[in-house]
């Protein structure tokens, strides 16, 4: 069988992660891969680092093999990207771009088998977290496509449109949770006297060392709090602080947020 050739339109950060991860994962050969970057010094870097990567200014006709093609374009150029795709002679679209519905690219693309998705920057690290959701053309080989694409940087999990507001809600913007959480332990750190780099490093090896446990050891997350919190103790004391500021409502609260917003940039 023939490797897939593939257009990625947006050769930004994450565009460049999803590339990156196909390249390595041998999911077909870097010279059936275009990339469209309209930025000149961004095609040129992107030359620099993929490669035998094809780096192109415009989307190509479908006649050299590039009928798929994958929408990492900010949410406002996304009906302009699919319209050109269609012209092009585009056939499957996995669009990663926040907010803009499948039939929004349907519309823009008659005919076309669209996948949305809603990945997060732990890409470019591999190790995503991405959702995919089917339009009404796609089928599930156009899933199982999209699935392989995502899978080079990440795991992914399959869900209804309709939830798609929830999944940018909860792994979407959850990355910048756990970095705002990052900076305030930080923060505590010194405030208690450890020295800004002492304090950055014991926070960086904490939340690395408790999401690897946590996804290693398959226990309830609720399990392996408990563990770690002697009756009394120090991780009670801090917990008690987390309990009488309602921490589990508050999360409940920023998600909610999160998720209230994308549900307006859909509509």
């Amino acid at each position: 069988m023939s490797s897939p050739h593939v257009q990625f339109v947006g050769g930004g950060k994450m565009g460049e992660a999803l590339v990156g991860g196909v390249v390595a994962s041998a999911w077909t050969d870097p010279g059936n891969i275009t990339v469209v970057e309209l930025d000149p010094g961004r095609r040129q870097h992107l030359a620099d680092v993929l490669q035998g990567v094809v780096v192109a200014e415009r989307i190509e006709a479908s006649g050299r093999g590039d009928a798929d093609a994958v929408i990492a374009v900010k949410p406002q150029y996304v009906v302009e990207v699919a319209e050109s795709l269609h012209r092009a002679g585009c056939r499957r679209i996995l669009s990663i771009a926040a907010g803009v519905t499948t039939g929004t690219i349907e519309a823009a693309a008659p005919g076309a088998a669209v996948v949305r998705c809603m990945p997060n920057t732990p890409a470019l690290v591999g190790a995503g977290a991405a959702a995919i959701a089917p339009g009404s053309h796609a089928t599930d080989a156009d899933l199982d496509w999209a699935a392989s694409i995502l899978g080079a940087v990440g795991m992914v999990v399959r869900v209804d449109e309709g939830d798609m507001d929830a999944v940018t809600g909860v792994s979407g913007s959850g990355p910048a949770y756990v970095f705002r959480l990052a900076e305030a332990l930080t923060a505590a750190g010194i405030a208690e006297g450890l020295t800004p780099e002492v304090a950055d490093a014991l926070t960086r090896q904490t939340l690395l060392g408790a999401s690897r446990l946590l996804s290693e050891s398959g226990e309830d997350p609720g399990v392996l709090r408990e563990n770690v919190t002697s009756p009394g103790g120090t991780t009670a004391a801090g917990l008690g602080v987390f309990d009488d500021a309602d921490f589990v409502g508050l999360v409940a609260q920023v998600v909610r947020a999160a998720v209230e917003r994308s549900r307006e940039l859909g509509a």
